[in-house]
């Protein structure tokens, strides 16, 4: 990881589990022999300054080195908890800025927080998301972590929606490559991960 104070912390959120392969904790599905949360804190480790988890129940399943965050609200509102948990512990580190990724994207790129970064600098937005040709990345993202209130607000009303938060916070967005977030929710896109890691 690098300590330079200017670059955010990260977070990966690690709550879902992987409905479709099981039941499994998401984070623990095999890739290549390993964890798929293993391949992500590869990837996004050496780009954020600090590295925590966002997960509900037992943390000591994941590595003891890095914070797991639980959820600061109740009824497992999705995504969103994980974000606030994420901004939270931005603002106790005294960073404003907290870059969060999902937990089953193996193949995120070396690239990703400058650019995000880079285009909060040239846009000024509060929110900076990452884009593919399929769409919006909507937990991708880089987050003002002064947002929290707002957050916590949006949560408790029961607005659970991801989009409907960061539109209405005027969030911009990043292109990037399909490939770059190929996200793994069945086991036919595990063996894609598979053949797609092998190369």
């Amino acid at each position: 990881m690098v300590t330079d104070l200017t670059v955010p912390p990260g977070v990966i959120l690690a709550g879902g589990r992987a409905r479709r392969m099981g039941g499994l904790d998401k984070a623990f599905v095999a890739l290549g022999g390993r964890p798929l949360i293993d391949h992500v804190i590869d990837r996004i480790g050496p780009q954020v300054s600090l590295l925590g988890i966002s997960a509900n129940g037992d943390p000591t399943r994941f590595n003891a080195e890095r914070p797991v965050l639980p959820d600061t609200v109740d009824g497992f509102p999705g995504p969103l908890a994980g974000v606030l948990a994420a901004m939270d512990w931005a603002g106790e580190l005294g960073s404003p800025w907290v870059v969060t990724v999902p937990t089953d994207t193996p193949f995120l790129p070396g690239t990703l927080v400058a650019r995000l970064l880079d285009a909060q600098a040239a846009s000024a937005a509060p929110i900076v998301l990452a884009e593919t040709p399929d769409g919006l990345q909507p937990i991708t993202g880089l987050w003002s972590a002064g947002l929290s209130g707002d957050l916590h607000a949006t949560l408790t009303a029961g607005s659970f929606k991801v989009t409907d938060f960061t539109m209405a916070h005027g969030a911009v967005s990043v292109p990037f490559s399909e490939r770059d977030f190929f996200n793994v929710n069945t086991p036919e896109d595990l063996a894609r991960a598979e053949v797609m890691l092998a190369r």
